[in-house]
């Protein structure tokens, strides 16, 4: 008998999944910036063919300007500039 024996949670992916109306509750009550933070984390799965062209969601950024979440093109990373 072990007496300091730590409960394991259960993995993530053997919770209940949850309905539909659970998860549209949820969105109800965040923010925008909590909607955009999510907005990012869904991008990564995310392709969008624009004009015969297809981009990937990560190459975007997400913003809250006033009332509406912004999505705007990334800048590329380009290499750093080390001389100045």
């Amino acid at each position: 008998m072990k007496l300091f024996r730590r409960a394991r949670p259960v993995p993530q992916s053997y919770q209940p999944v949850l309905e539909a109306q659970e998860v549209i509750d949820l969105f109800s009550r965040l923010t925008l910036h909590h909607q955009a933070a999510l907005i990012r984390l869904i991008s990564r799965n995310l392709v969008i063919q624009v004009g015969g062209e297809q981009y990937m969601g990560y190459e975007f950024s997400y913003d809250v300007d006033n009332a509406v979440i912004v999505v705007h093109e990334s800048e590329p990373q380009g290499e750093l500039d080390l001389e100045s």
